[in-house]
């Protein structure tokens, strides 16, 4: 799921994902892919690489770590993430 963020740097598209049994359930990722520029991050495939909850890019492939963005093909990359939490029902992001 994507959403929108108001930040002091201007807006953001936040890509969302639960993901249940982790130590951390929920997590929010830049939505943008770097390698390509779209906004798809959030229609990626979550898996586990090295033990690590990841997300693919739809696009090129490249996979990048929930917990703190960095993509694993390529270590100088790493996505923007938002501490995130549930409040109740409500998913609360701190951007």
């Amino acid at each position: 799921m994507a959403a929108w963020l108001d930040t002091p740097e201007g807006p953001a598209q936040v890509a969302l994902f639960y993901v249940p049994g982790h130590e951390h359930e929920l997590y929010a990722l830049d939505h943008r892919d770097p390698f390509s520029g779209a906004y798809v991050i959030a229609r990626g495939i979550v898996g586990d690489l090295q033990g690590k909850p990841v997300v693919a890019s739809p696009l090129y492939k490249q996979h990048f770590r929930l917990e703190d963005g960095l993509c694993v093909e390529d270590d100088t990359i790493r996505l923007r993430t938002w501490q995130v939490r549930f409040q109740g029902e409500e998913v609360w992001i701190k951007g």
